[in-house]
């Protein structure tokens, strides 16, 4: 190489290092344009990444697949292992299963006899995952626990940090939610500090943002979601930027942490600002992450429809089942509001009969169980109400989410029963619950179920306060159906009534 060749591929890699990837991006790919000016190994995987940071996936995946080809011909098989792992992980998240399995193989090839190293540790985490998929905790956590210890030893941050991440991923789905919290606070920590890669910390705000809301841990979810976005704002807010993690132009991971944030958002009340995020957030994700659109799209749609704007509302649904996920049970729902109950309990039923391993996404069971129950109720199918409302107890344990799901649910089916004191027993406590976690539109519809316990009792003046306090919280939200219902309800005085004709 020439003086100006060598001088513009170490400003290359020195971009590189400080996460310049716009920079990185075009002195690379200027210097792998002239064949005389072959990049070594370590660079094409420099483009690489530079590449994906900068919105190419496809080139990003062409310059692993060179990159991995130099490793293996200097006979560099660390090298080979861990751009075999990453193509795997790529086109696992393009959509390419078959491909990803057989480059998962090459990583094993390269790595499995090779003496401790720290890229064995990516091997080890999707062993992990694996063993977790097929239900076997043990081997999960094993292989999580071995992952932890090829970081430990190789002094590696952000390895230790996405290990420990995994290893509170499998305590999770086995119940341990006190050791896996504090495995997912160690974690973040150094995320929190601004002291890991770019990489590393998209790749742990994405996957414990997503355990956070799966097992309904709402306090972390709204701490950790607002952090991320923090992270990700664009570098000309004026925001100082936390050392190593703020990457020069556009951040790919900023759609994705959105998409988990119109979540939060969704729960917290602020429909408005969900809407809104949602869509950003789908112009946003890059083409390699589809489920965060997925989620974006059928977030924006549980506003629509609890707004009363069902065409709205079926458009976002459709559009989250194009992108890959089951529009459930915001479809469901909406039929059910459509005067469509056979549609409503077909979906709920489909949805339920689709879930997988009952230790994962508690939160997303959760929510089918009460639609199950809520549909229930509308048909007049008492049993199955109460069948579902039973699964919801079973779930909830001390999750103060599932609790106060668990609770409306069950205070639903006894008041369908005629059993009013029970009902107020369990409703009074599931909306101290909604009102402790800040969530107002599932405290409100516990209030015009509270109503109608208290009329069966004889208390008319505290349903009226209960119907007026709902009432005021739908409107504010714009949940116009429900706001119509409150008023009518409030207007017909005591009367007989299901639990379903509460809402």
């Amino acid at each position: 190489m020439s003086a100006p060749t060598i001088d513009a591929v170490t400003r290359a890699r020195g971009a590189a290092a400080r996460e310049s990837w716009a920079e990185a991006y075009g002195l690379l790919r200027a210097q792998d344009a002239h064949p005389s000016r072959a990049l070594t190994a370590a660079d094409l995987a420099a483009l690489a990444d530079a590449a994906w940071w900068s919105g190419r996936v496809e080139e990003s995946v062409t310059a692993r697949l060179r990159a991995h080809a130099a490793f293996v011909a200097s006979g560099d098989h660390r090298g080979a292992g861990l751009a075999s792992w990453w193509l795997a992980h790529e086109y696992e998240a393009l959509g390419r299963p078959a491909t990803a399995a057989g480059w998962l193989h090459r990583a094993h090839h390269h790595l499995d006899d090779a003496p401790p190293c720290p890229e064995q540790s990516f091997l080890a985490w999707t062993d992990a995952e694996t063993a977790a998929a097929r239900g076997d905790p043990s081997a999960a956590l094993a292989a999580a626990r071995r992952m932890t210890a090829l970081a430990t030893r190789s002094g590696d941050a952000g390895l230790l940090a996405l290990s420990r991440q995994a290893e509170a991923s499998v305590l999770l789905s086995d119940g341990r939610r006190t050791e896996a919290s504090a495995l997912l606070d160690a974690a973040m920590r150094p995320v929190l500090a601004g002291a890991l890669s770019g990489t590393v910390t998209g790749l742990l705000y994405d996957l414990v943002l997503t355990r956070c809301l799966e097992t309904a841990d709402l306090g972390r979810a709204v701490e950790w979601t607002n952090a991320a976005m923090e992270w990700t704002a664009p570098p000309w807010t004026g925001r100082p930027p936390a050392p190593l993690t703020a990457p020069a132009g556009e951040n790919p991971f900023r759609g994705v942490c959105r998409a988990h944030r119109v979540q939060v958002l969704d729960l917290l009340g602020a429909w408005a600002l969900a809407e809104a995020e949602a869509r950003q957030a789908c112009r946003e994700v890059p083409v390699d992450r589809p489920g965060a659109a997925a989620a974006a799209y059928y977030t924006a749609g549980e506003v629509q429809r609890r707004q009363g704007r069902a065409a709205e509302a079926a458009a976002s649904y459709a559009r989250a089942h194009e992108l890959g996920r089951l529009p459930q049970p915001g479809l469901a729902l909406l039929r059910l509001a459509q005067g469509r109950p056979e549609a409503a309990v077909a979906g709920v039923g489909l949805a339920l009969g689709r879930l997988g391993d009952p230790r994962r996404d508690l939160l997303g069971r959760a929510r089918l169980l009460a639609a199950r129950t809520e549909v229930a109720l509308a048909v007049g199918d008492l049993p199955g109400a109460a069948g579902a409302a039973a699964g919801l107890e079973l779930l909830a344990g001390d999750v103060p989410l599932l609790r106060a799901t668990a609770d409306a649910a069950r205070g639903a089916v006894a008041l369908a029963e005629a059993r009013p004191e029970p009902a107020l027993r369990l409703l009074r406590r599931a909306l101290a619950g909604w009102l402790e976690l800040r969530v107002p539109y599932e405290a409100a519809r516990v209030r015009v179920l509270l109503a109608a316990a208290g009329r069966a009792v004889g208390g008319e003046a505290a349903a009226r306060r209960e119907l007026g306090a709902a009432r005021a919280v739908f409107e504010r939200l714009g949940a116009v159906p429900d706001a119509r219902r409150a008023a009518a309800l409030a207007a017909g005085g005591p009367r007989r009534g299901s639990a379903a004709s509460s809402g």
